[in-house]
């Protein structure tokens, strides 16, 4: 179990590692909720190779004006030309960084994941927004829930989700090659037709097991995103009627029925969100 992952999405894979992620080509931010950072690739700025060479050009006039004049005031000429140079060659390199598609390095560490396959991609996807979404609903559950187990659960389950999606990949992968064989002109009873049969059932049973199990952690935070949610609306929800209870009382003479409380529930509410929680942390010791 890393106590750390970091997530990058770039236009041609899906990268999960316990460390942080370096990049072949252009720039990225990086955005980090408890022991999740997420690194989102910058938009490419477009400067055409002509124009930071114009502006490099732009940039070393003034830097050579400002050479000109220590070395009048007996500095050493190397010195200012050394550092003008270097400050045009940083530039020019952060611009032209800045003007590449963002691309993810292969990480070696133990423990990382790359998903290829669009359909595997679009389910980490999913499943790292909707990681957002109960991450959002901790500040209102003060008191409800433990943020570090929370974090620690929520975590895992992401990092396990990565693991099963990887599998499904390369399950994937060994189907359609399976699939792919052709054996019209060997007879049907042949041992390796038969090895084959068995093989391809083989990869279709883990193929359907890895799928059960990946459905199963996305409902569970499904699950959790949504009584967390649900909670906090309610009591939004009874905190104006309540507001509006106690206006109604000053403009009214005679007391009477004011509305009534919105939220009585608000109990069971709080031990469903407690429960979605308790789940999620089992689902990721499991």
């Amino acid at each position: 179990m890393p106590s750390e992952l970091h997530i990058g999405i770039d236009d041609e894979k899906t990268v999960l590692s316990p460390y942080a992620l370096s990049l072949r080509t252009g720039r990225a931010t990086r955005h980090r909720a408890g022991s999740v950072t997420e690194v989102v690739p910058a938009t490419p700025s477009g400067v055409s190779r002509e124009a930071r060479l114009a502006f490099a050009a732009r940039l070393s006039l003034p830097l050579i004006f400002a050479s000109a004049v220590l070395y009048a005031a007996g500095v050493p000429w190397w010195l200012p030309f050394a550092a003008s140079v270097a400050t045009v060659a940083t530039v020019a390199r952060r611009q032209a960084r800045a003007a590449q598609v963002a691309r993810f390095e292969l990480p070696t560490a133990d423990g990382s994941r790359v998903l290829r396959s669009p359909e595997e991609r679009a389910v980490l996807q999913r499943a790292a927004a909707v990681a957002r979404r109960i991450r959002r609903t901790w500040p209102g559950l003060t008191g409800m829930i433990d943020p570090d187990r929370a974090d620690h659960a929520l975590t895992r389950t992401l990092d396990d989700l990565g693991a099963l999606l990887e599998r499904r990949q390369e399950l994937r992968r060994l189907r359609a090659g399976l699939e792919s064989v052709r054996h019209g002109d060997v007879p049907a009873d042949s041992p390796a037709v038969l090895a084959l049969a068995a093989q391809r059932e083989r990869a279709d049973q883990l193929w359907r097991e890895a799928g059960e199990r990946a459905n199963h952690l996305l409902r569970s935070l499904d699950r959790t995103a949504l009584a967390g949610e649900a909670f906090l609306r309610e009591r939004e929800i009874g905190e104006t009627a309540r507001q509006a209870e106690l206006v109604l009382a000053g403009l009214t003479e005679q007391p009477g029925a004011g509305p009534a409380e919105a939220g009585p529930e608000l109990a069971d509410r709080t031990a469903a969100v407690i429960t979605a929680y308790r789940e999620l942390a089992a689902e990721g010791r499991s």
